[in-house]
């Protein structure tokens, strides 16, 4: 194991975890993903991975979760039939499977893109398949994202208080804000070195890259793409809530603060994303929310969203036409990336991923074996089809989670989980090189599972002995988190 400067700030961390409780530490852990880019420590053993300050976050609150009285049975209750944990169960059960047999299985039976660290040879090869050290690694940072799932979910399971949720996404979000700008800051001071100091993990580090003479923004991580990745997810939260929730105080206020940091982010893929989150989410709304008669803030929002994009549409074409570094910045970041030597390379990635899915019967080259370009491949050329279905069937089963409408406060928190994870997802289907979609999407999925299950179970108890209510403990909950954030609608 590899001390790093940043192993202090790690330990540090925990240790106020430990002292805060789990509910509190929720907020912590939260805190520690924007650091994308640093890590607790380094394991030269293992090919020189790194294990990032959100790992041993994860691995803290888990332990937290494990010290509660009657853990065992509060987790196999997160894993209940039919609900998002069990199809995360099965998954789990089919990475360690794809993992540690399929590479064997299947070796020297198809090509595979993989990172090659051998004298001469550094960089993305095509090599036969064989066993290697990208198959633990990958499997447990897999199992770092199921156990955060797992705790989250357990946590707010027992505690349905959408005062936490609020709490630690306002507490991520002012990171990423403040990492985001400080980055920029200190390159426009010269002194960007300063943060070499938070990026000690062996992460090809892109952090002085440019794109149209702009400074990419990287913040905590290694490049601006991963950046844009959480940024996305806490910009798809902020935008439900705002929207939900108008009575909240604190949503146009993180919401502008991830819009920014967004279009500030020159990250093409979240550029993407957002466009397809965005059409999404307006498609969803209006199919789902379409009356006769609509409320004077409904219409409001849509006929400003409309004016906005039609505004911003003639505005793109104009500058694009008349603002030569404009047009650059433009063609850079989308319009020819795809003709691009890296987008050609990122297809090629693909293609060899779906060739891999057919050379080994549909099973899959094994997790960790395969390096693709998109999400969907990546899992289909690693874990196959019977771990892509898993996997699927654990997305819709988190999509379709359902929630009392009261509190509304509560509701709509819900809401921005379930927004978050599928603009994460679209994100990760544009560029993700592997089956995990990271701890971030995992945090936000547990909170969502443990928030739905929770208020599920409340409602019930309340319907069957409205006399049991816990001596008003719901009431006063919901009133903290209105004093808080404001009421619902």
């Amino acid at each position: 194991m590899e001390i790093v400067p940043s192993t202090f700030l790690a330990f540090a961390a925990v240790l106020a975890m430990l002292l805060r409780g789990p509910y509190a530490a929720i907020s912590i852990f939260m805190a520690l993903i924007p650091f994308g880019a640093t890590a607790a420590f380094n394991l030269p053993a293992l090919g020189g991975a790194s294990i990032g300050l959100a790992d041993l976050g994860a691995v803290a609150i888990f332990g937290l979760v494990c010290l509660l009285p009657g853990a065992p049975e509060r987790i196999a209750g997160t894993m209940r039939p039919w609900q998002p944990g069990f199809f995360l169960l099965l998954l789990a059960l089919a990475c360690i499977i794809a993992a540690l047999f399929l590479p064997r299985i299947f070796a020297g039976q198809t090509e595979v893109f993989g990172i090659s660290r051998s004298e001469g040879q550094i960089g993305i090869v095509r090599l036969p398949l064989s066993p290697g050290t990208g198959n633990i690694t990958q499997l447990f940072r897999m199992m770092l994202g199921f156990l955060t799932f797992f705790a989250l979910a357990t946590l707010m399971r027992r505690r349905p208080d959408s005062g936490i949720v609020l709490r630690a996404m306002i507490v991520c979000t002012i990171v990423q804000f403040a990492l985001g700008w400080t980055d920029v800051a200190l390159h426009a001071l010269g002194l960007g070195d300063a943060l070499d100091l938070l990026r000690t993990a062996n992460y090809s580090m892109l952090s002085e890259a440019r794109m149209g003479g702009i400074k990419r923004m990287v913040g905590g991580f290694p490049e601006a793409s991963s950046f844009g990745y959480l940024t996305l997810g806490l910009f798809a939260f902020w935008l439900q809530l705002w929207i939900s929730a108008p009575g909240n105080r604190a949503a146009p206020w993180m919401l502008a603060a991830s819009a920014i940091l967004l279009i500030r982010s020159t990250s093409s893929a979240a550029y993407v994303a957002a466009a397809a989150f965005l059409i999404s989410f307006a498609a969803w709304t209006l199919l789902t929310r379409l009356r006769r008669n609509a409320s004077r803030r409904a219409v409001a929002i849509a006929a400003t969203a409309g004016l906005a994009l039609w505004i911003g549409a003639l505005a793109i074409f104009a500058a694009y036409q008349l603002v030569q570094p404009f047009a650059d910045f433009l063609d850079k970041a989308l319009l020819d990336k795809m003709g691009s030597s890296s987008g050609v390379e990122r297809m090629s990635w693909n293609s060899q991923a779906m060739v891999n899915f057919s050379d080994t019967l549909s099973f899959g080259a094994g997790l960790g074996s395969v390096r693709a370009s998109s999400w969907l491949a990546a899992c289909l050329g690693s874990i196959g089809l019977i771990g892509t279905g898993c996997y699927i069937a654990f997305l819709i089963s988190l999509l379709r989670l359902p929630c009392p409408p009261e509190p509304q406060l509560r509701d709509s928190t819900l809401r921005g989980l379930k927004s978050a994870c599928l603009a994460v997802l679209f994100s990760a289907m544009l560029t993700h090189a592997t089956p995990d979609l990271g701890v971030i999407f995992f945090a936000l999925a547990g909170l969502a599972a443990g928030l739905s299950r929770g208020a599920v179970l409340e409602s019930r108890r309340q319907r069957s002995d409205p006399a049991a209510e816990l001596p008003g403990r719901a009431s006063t909950i919901q009133q903290r988190s209105q004093a808080l954030f404001g009421p619902g609608p």
